[in-house]
């Protein structure tokens, strides 16, 4: 039984905006020795500005890409060395769209103290500002890339929230913002309401709820933006 415990360590969605982070999250990174991160250069970074005076060579770090199997085994070293571990994503919560939720089950697996801190969540905080249903949703990630496939997913989508009354949520890499949306108002009916959730938290943030009908009239520029995309059709 390890003594180790697992932080998962919300990270910023802008890197202008670190006040989002909230304070009892130093204290964590302070207690640890060990991180695993989604991009151990920006983490690096993040962490810096969290604590200046951080010495950030005497940690030891590890990328977890699709936690492969090399690194599941340096992360279960860890935790039998009853080291207390951090793991960082790349924007927002770790395990939730992240290959870190790999590592958090092996720490459930170990019996490790799994400790997840509060941080911004681009799924909720859309959500949240859409004015769709928040009592039932679901995310879906990302949608299929072949573009018969992904109207065809669409469909489901919008006809499984009619039919749940529930809000559908998934998300687009930033450079293939616009051939979603393009579909999306293409394939979608013209009552069904979209949100479009973008560069949240930033001072340029954008959180929009109109009708498909609507969108089609004025479609935004998303082109390198991050975006949350919520539908709900009924």
């Amino acid at each position: 039984m390890t003594t180790s415990i697992v932080y998962l360590i919300p990270a910023f969605l802008d890197e202008e905006v670190t006040e989002v982070i909230p304070a009892y999250v130093l204290e964590a990174v302070r207690s640890c020795q060990v991180f695993f991160t989604e991009n151990e250069r920006s983490a690096r970074r993040y962490l810096k500005s969290l604590w200046k005076e951080m010495p950030i060579n005497e940690f030891q770090w590890y990328t977890i890409h699709k936690a492969e199997e090399e690194i599941q085994q340096e992360f279960l070293q860890a935790l039998r060395a009853n080291k207390n571990i951090g793991i960082i994503s790349e924007a927002g919560c770790p395990g939730v769209a992240d290959p870190g939720q790999i590592l958090v089950s092996r720490a459930q697996q170990e019996g490790a103290r799994v400790k997840p801190l509060v941080g911004p969540s681009s799924i909720l905080l859309a959500l949240m500002a859409s004015g769709m249903n928040g009592q039932q949703f679901q995310f879906s990630g990302y949608l299929p890339i072949d573009q018969a496939e992904r109207m065809k997913a669409i469909r489901e989508l919008e006809k499984e929230s009619e039919r749940k009354n529930l809000t559908q949520i998934f998300i687009e890499t930033p450079y293939r913002n616009n051939q979603l949306l393009e579909i999306l108002l293409k394939v979608c009916k013209p009552s069904t309401r979209l949100c479009i959730a973008a560069k949240l938290t930033s001072k340029n943030e954008s959180v929009i709820t109109r009708s498909i009908e609507a969108w089609k009239k004025a479609p935004p520029e998303l082109h390198r933006q991050p975006a949350i995309f919520c539908l709900h059709a009924g």
